[in-house]
């Protein structure tokens, strides 16, 4: 009796050890480092928000299908919502992020944010024509520019994987400061429905590029 106890004792631990192990692996690590668009969020961050308190929910499956495909496909997507990056681009965006690849980057990360291209019905966020986006920049990078664009009108990306020329350049900021928050200005008229605001931030601290896909809904 008392080696059968020791069995089960041994095997719940050796589960536990595993979750454990799995709960570390997963876990943000560097989550005051980096940043991201907070608002409109961009889709990783957008997922960890609204499901990191409860990521095993199986209601995600159902109320948020784009976010359960991405943890299903790779769960630190989600957890390093902080490190979609390249390093060394030289400002050639264009070349290291293909069509098709332009919400994971190029499929940097060994395509650890491959799931943020797949096209569908990601959560949107009301917002009118013109509008202000907020960077998170927990480590204070700062930029030698932001450039936004959004999708041209007719775009679906409930059906396409998004490509350069489906974007419109509406705004570049240079030369920002250090900050944990930076504001930036859109202003993308005669739209309306789903589109997609594709953001290039250029830290300043070294070569560095970040890339995010947010989904909005434009009002009018």
């Amino acid at each position: 009796m008392l080696s059968i106890r020791k069995s089960t004792v041994g095997r719940a631990a050796a589960v536990l050890g595993t979750s454990l192990g799995l709960l570390l692996a997963l876990a943000p690590g560097n989550a005051s480092a980096h940043g991201s668009i907070s608002d409109p969020p961009a889709r990783q961050f957008g997922c960890y928000e609204r499901w990191s308190g409860n990521w095993q929910a199986p209601e995600m499956a159902t109320e948020d299908p784009m976010c359960h495909q991405a943890w299903q496909a790779d769960p630190s997507a989600m957890w390093n919502w902080n490190g979609l990056l390249r390093d060394g681009v030289g400002g050639n965006h264009q070349a290291a992020v293909p069509d098709g690849q332009l919400c994971s980057g190029g499929m940097t990360a060994g395509g650890r944010y491959a799931a943020l291209d797949t096209p569908g019905a990601w959560k949107t966020v009301d917002r009118p024509s013109s509008f202000t986006m907020n960077l998170r920049d927990h480590s204070s990078h700062g930029a030698v520019y932001i450039r936004v664009y959004v999708t041209r009108q007719g775009f679906d990306p409930k059906t396409q994987r998004l490509r350069w020329s489906d974007l419109e350049l509406v705004n570049e900021v240079r030369n920002i400061p250090t900050s944990p928050t930076t504001p930036i200005s859109v202003s993308a008229p005669g739209r309306s429905g789903h589109h997609v605001v594709y953001t290039v931030w250029q830290a300043a601290h070294a070569d560095q590029s970040y890339y995010f896909c947010s989904d909005v809904n434009f009002t009018g």
